[in-house]
């Protein structure tokens, strides 16, 4: 682990060069690239090809698609507490998502024009579902919950299957239960490109969502303006805020689940108002690392990519926070700072109160969809709503009398801009 003080002269340029590591190596934009031309040109024949390099799955482009049976013998399958769980998450993510379903309004200028805004879902998006060795069964639920709130026509997934052919069974019943039934076993940079492209088999979408690792999140970077793109989110992030309240075990615990992904580019941040602090929690960590399953590869993402800042305020914490723009920030601190916190950190994807309130229970069950930004992607993206499966048009109607009151600002404008037909077409609708 390396430590790092906040009153430290360096430390500007040290906080700014440990965060630079998480932008994509030229390599890994490289390659992506070759891939996406690939696929746009050789289309499903290529698409085949990468599945079979990169997942080990020799499909044809005939079995891309998931066959309705296959999804639902999968939801049968699986265990009663498993299914219960996904019931129960559901309702949670679809109760607080509802509450953020954009409203269409009308109403009256200052001329007496209707001005108004009006809101349609996309209609056709591609939802990208990590898998593999890691099936995100919650990825599901956090992303076509969404799309299905929001009213979007076509809903295809994308998730990559084994070596078989076969896709998680948990991953098909979080799909069966939403109700998606165009589902395709294709993950990776040749999803993103398939879904952005399209090919034969699969038809190309409007927009891309969901969460992926440094290749995924750099296809999507690259496929933006073919069609449109949630966000960036990449391997995953977690900051947490201590000082003498917190709970040592519990903040061991959660730096663990973040680490746990495993793909050696996630980002783990400790800020903490004291060295002794830092030296309890880090101490922690390599006791519980003996209790988890993926240690191996949680030690290798922590001896990356575990960095530990020594700040003698909370004030000083928000600025790193606010510098850092974590994924998930958690403020495991004394209860009567979290209303100062929570107004002066502006950029985190999302922000868990308390000593209680564990990140894992935001990335399944508590509500907001977990498809959040990383690598300081926070300062100007927010997490995934239901309004990004939508699209806002604005309306605007004058009639004779709102136009005489707005003309003489439309001639101002246009001769101040040089543009004379733009005031003469409003100029002549006011004689």
């Amino acid at each position: 682990m390396r430590v790092i003080q906040f009153a430290s002269k360096t430390f500007d340029s040290d906080l700014a060069g440990f965060c630079q590591g998480a932008s994509v190596p030229k390599d890994i934009q490289d390659t992506v690239t070759a891939i996406l031309a690939d696929i746009r040109q050789r289309g499903d024949e290529a698409v085949c090809y990468y599945a079979a390099k990169f997942d080990g799955a020799k499909l044809r482009a005939r079995d891309f698609r998931v066959k309705p049976a296959e999804i639902a013998a999968a939801a049968k399958r699986l265990p009663a507490a498993e299914r219960k769980a996904l019931v129960a998450a559901h309702e949670n993510i679809v109760a607080f998502n509802k509450q953020s379903l954009p409203k269409d309004w009308l109403g009256k200028n200052k001329h007496g024009a209707q001005v108004g805004e009006i809101n349609h879902p996309i209609r056709r998006v591609g939802l990208y579902v990590p898998g593999g060795e890691v099936p995100l069964v919650s990825t599901v639920l956090m992303t076509a919950t969404l799309a299905k709130i929001a009213g979007c026509p076509e809903i295809a997934v994308f998730t990559p299957s084994n070596s078989q052919g076969k896709i998680a069974d948990g991953v098909l019943a979080a799909l069966d239960l939403i109700g998606i039934d165009e589902v395709y076993r294709i993950g990776g940079v040749q999803a993103i490109g398939a879904a952005a492209f399209g090919t034969l088999t699969v038809p190309a979408v409007d927009k891309v969502f969901g969460p992926g690792n440094a290749y995924v999140c750099e296809a999507k970077r690259q496929v933006f303006g073919t069609v449109g793109v949630d966000s960036l989110p990449g391997p995953s992030e977690v900051m947490i805020i201590a000082d003498e309240s917190t709970n040592v075990t519990f903040a061991a615990a959660d730096l663990l689940a973040q680490a746990e992904h495993g793909s050696g580019r996630e980002k783990i941040y400790l800020v903490a108002t004291s060295a002794e602090i830092i030296k309890e929690i880090s101490d922690e960590v390599q006791v519980q690392l003996k209790l988890i399953s993926r240690s191996e590869k949680t030690q290798r993402v922590l001896a990356n990519g575990f960095l530990a800042i020594e700040v003698k305020t909370l004030a000083e914490a928000v600025k790193v926070a606010n510098y850092v723009a974590p994924e998930h920030l958690e403020l495991l601190v004394k209860e009567s700072a979290h209303k100062g916190l929570l107004r002066d950190i502006t950029t985190a994807g999302a922000i868990m109160l308390g000593n209680y309130t564990a990140t894992a229970l935001g990335d399944f069950t508590a509500g907001p969809s977990h498809v959040l930004p990383t690598a300081r992607a926070g300062r100007f993206f927010s997490g995934l709503r239901v309004a990004d499966f939508m699209r806002r048009t604005s309306v605007v109607r004058y009639d004779k009398a709102s136009v005489k009151k707005a003309e003489p600002v439309v001639s101002a404008f246009a001769a101040m801009e040089k543009l004379d037909a733009h005031g003469r077409s409003v100029k002549i609708r006011a004689l």
